[in-house]
């Protein structure tokens, strides 16, 4: 697991084109790359035997409540190749995600994922925190995390996504 590099941006665009079938999530971490929601650090390769089999990507969020607004992160997307799927590489990629997230200051981080996979990180449906998404969606698929004990505690709101993720 490492930081992506400049010249990861190729290979990272395919792993997601081919985990997602199409090119929207691919075009999605080209275009948060070039966005103030950008934490360089919070973009993270899985290098097996000199090849990028794996990638993910966190980026800031605000969860808005009326006038105030506080400082979250979005996990999206996730991606493995398929010939390395099953293999603990997207599970690797989101704890060692999880940790340097924390290790930056930030105290919770929001996903919309499989029911039955984020869970096992730790991941519990944002709503027991009364965070909504900014559309509809199950309660059960979109997900929130503390990274710091009682982080989300007094905090309430709707996600504001940056405005890439209109596009996808």
């Amino acid at each position: 697991m490492r930081q992506e590099q400049h010249q990861d941006s190729e290979a990272v665009y395919n792993i997601n084109k081919q985990a997602f079938a199409q090119e929207a999530e691919a075009k999605l971490v080209d275009s948060l790359r070039n966005s103030d929601a950008f934490v360089p650090e919070l973009s993270l390769v899985a290098e097996l035997d000199n090849q990028i089999v794996g990638h993910i990507l966190f980026t800031k969020i605000k969860i808005v409540n009326n006038a105030t607004s506080y400082e979250s992160l979005a996990l999206a997307p996730m991606a493995v190749l398929e010939d390395y799927q099953k293999q603990g590489i997207g599970g690797a990629l989101i704890r060692e995600g999880l940790q340097r997230a924390k290790e930056l200051g930030f105290t919770s981080v929001i996903v919309l994922g499989h029911e039955n996979y984020y869970p096992k990180f730790g991941f519990q449906p944002a709503v027991k925190w009364n965070i909504k998404a900014p559309f509809e969606v199950a309660s059960e698929v979109f997900m929130a995390i503390e990274l710091v004990p009682n982080a989300l505690q007094h905090i309430s709101g709707t996600v504001q996504y940056p405005k890439e993720f209109e596009s996808v």
